[in-house]
């Protein structure tokens, strides 16, 4: 009994030391996430913004998707978060304004997913207006109001404003993770999708600290 006892202690011990590695784990900046020189300005006031850079077209950012999901699921309630389609080529300004159109029809989320399989599940080449019309008419979306949205000057503006953000945060790939104006998070620094996630964590809670 007094041996079986022992054994728990230490376990707990052990546990508990496992948990303090884990809370103390840190990311160095410069290795794991890049700062910025100079902050840009956010958008979500007293929150911290995280943005979310992406381009359907990119299977980097397909494979991101479930980590990211599970984390919208408990990221922290001072967090707000951002998905910008950027358009860093010019080609993939098709997929922002379907974002962005889809967004303003008010179905972004419900199609979002689809999107990402249709292109790297199910290998379906919507790569320009009219295929990626085709593709959502057969989801059940209104053509007409999809085609209004897309070419409407608010789809226009927004688009820009996400290639002008894409080149003010010196993007040069997707996806990639922004943290308050201030930080850049890639899947090959932080060691993968759920580095990511974690890096981003980290430096969220950091700016926690500093705000109070």
């Amino acid at each position: 009994m007094k041996s079986s006892f022992i054994k728990y202690l230490s376990a707990l011990f052990l546990l508990s030391l496992m948990g303090f590695s884990a809370q103390a784990k840190s990311y160095e900046e410069g290795k794991e996430y890049t700062r910025l020189s100079t902050a840009l300005p956010t958008q979500t006031g007293d929150k911290i913004e995280v943005l979310e850079f992406f381009w359907y077209g990119c299977p980097h950012c397909f494979h991101l998707e479930p980590a990211l999901q599970k984390w919208l699921k408990t990221k922290p309630d001072n967090v707000h978060f951002i998905r910008v389609p950027a358009p860093l080529n010019p080609s993939w300004m098709v997929h922002t304004k379907t974002y962005y159109a889809l967004e303003m029809m008010g179905v972004g989320e419900k199609y979002h997913h689809d999107l990402f399989s249709a292109i790297h599940t199910d290998r379906k080449r919507i790569f320009d207006q009219a295929s990626i019309a085709a593709y959502l008419k057969d989801k059940g979306v209104d053509m007409d109001a999809f085609n209004k949205a897309y070419n409407s000057f608010a789809v226009e503006m927004r688009t820009r404003k996400a290639m002008q953000l894409g080149q003010n945060y010196q993007l040069h790939g997707v996806p990639m993770l922004t943290v308050n104006g201030k930080y850049v998070v890639g899947a090959e620094t932080a060691g993968g999708y759920d580095g990511m996630i974690n890096v981003t964590n980290f430096l969220i809670e950091m700016e926690a600290k500093a705000a109070k």
